[in-house]
């Protein structure tokens, strides 16, 4: 091997090792990359959310606009980055976020993404947004993760599921894709529409971005601990692995919202035990 070869070699290697290191998804779930929907922590400040995910041992956050405001202020930034690097939580998704035809406006929040090093925005687009979405997706790297809302008023919501969502992309680029909320998908059933987590899963495949994990009882109306409801999470982590999901997966508890840590301490040993089985 010539000179030249070796530093390209070595260079080579060294930016392989890099990613692997900044890439690389817990062992305590199975390596998948858990973490939590900071809207399960709705009641609680910034600060005391990133408590309760540090003790629960989630290492990720999506992040809403209460806990991290929009914002172009680079202080503000750095500050948010601080506390969330003080209790070991890395911001990875922030939304849901609404998108629509204003380019200008659309490319603010794809600057605050940058800034604050996000993978993802989980998404509301209007149908109208692809065009600006296309440039932005391509010059930020950053994903769209569109994000099925089940029954909304008399109907279902726009993005219901996966055929709905990947009717629109399929033709987008490769980086605007899902964000599917099992919860929601569960819920659909209350306006007939019987949609099955893992195989939403499946058919989305490398267009999945993210995952809110929730599971619903559709009687009671209410979320409940995941495995406790209608959500098979041992068949749900089996599609995952299958279309080799990268994205963050998201609990998102929204039962019980005084104090859900109990409750989410509950989903993360039952995700840990099905994961450890694989």
């Amino acid at each position: 091997m010539n000179r030249r070869d070796f530093i390209a070699s070595a260079i080579a290697l060294t930016a392989s090792a890099t990613l692997g290191r900044e890439d690389k998804k817990d062992p305590p779930f199975g390596g998948f990359r858990l973490g939590a929907q900071s809207y399960t922590f709705r009641e609680f400040n910034l600060e005391q959310a990133l408590m309760r995910m540090q003790k629960l041992g989630l290492k990720y956050g999506e992040f809403y606009q209460k806990h991290c405001p929009m914002t172009t202020d680079e202080a503000s930034i750095k500050a948010f980055q601080k506390i969330c690097s003080d209790y070991g939580v890395t911001p990875w998704a922030w939304g849901v976020q609404a998108f629509t035809k204003n380019h200008d406006a659309n490319k603010k929040v794809f600057e605050f993404g940058k800034a604050l090093g996000l993978k993802m925005f989980s998404a509301d687009p209007t149908p109208d947004s692809f065009d600006s979405l296309d440039k932005l997706c391509d010059e930020y790297k950053i994903a769209i993760g569109i994000h099925p809302h089940g029954p909304a008023g008399k109907g279902l919501h726009r993005w219901y599921s996966a055929e709905v969502i990947l009717a629109a992309v399929k033709d987008h680029h490769k980086l605007i894709g899902a964000c599917l909320d099992t919860g929601h998908l569960i819920r659909s059933a209350q306006m007939g529409k019987t949609l099955d987590p893992a195989a939403q899963v499946k058919l989305m495949g490398e267009r999945n971005f993210g995952l809110h994990l929730k599971d619903h009882d559709n009687k009671a109306k209410h979320d409940v601990i995941i495995g406790k409801g209608a959500l098979d999470v041992p068949k749900l982590l089996a599609a995952l692995a299958e279309v080799k999901f990268t994205g963050m997966i998201s609990i998102e508890y929204e039962h019980n919202s005084k104090e859900p840590t109990k409750d989410v301490e509950s989903c993360v040993k039952v995700f840990s035990d099905a994961a450890s089985k694989r």
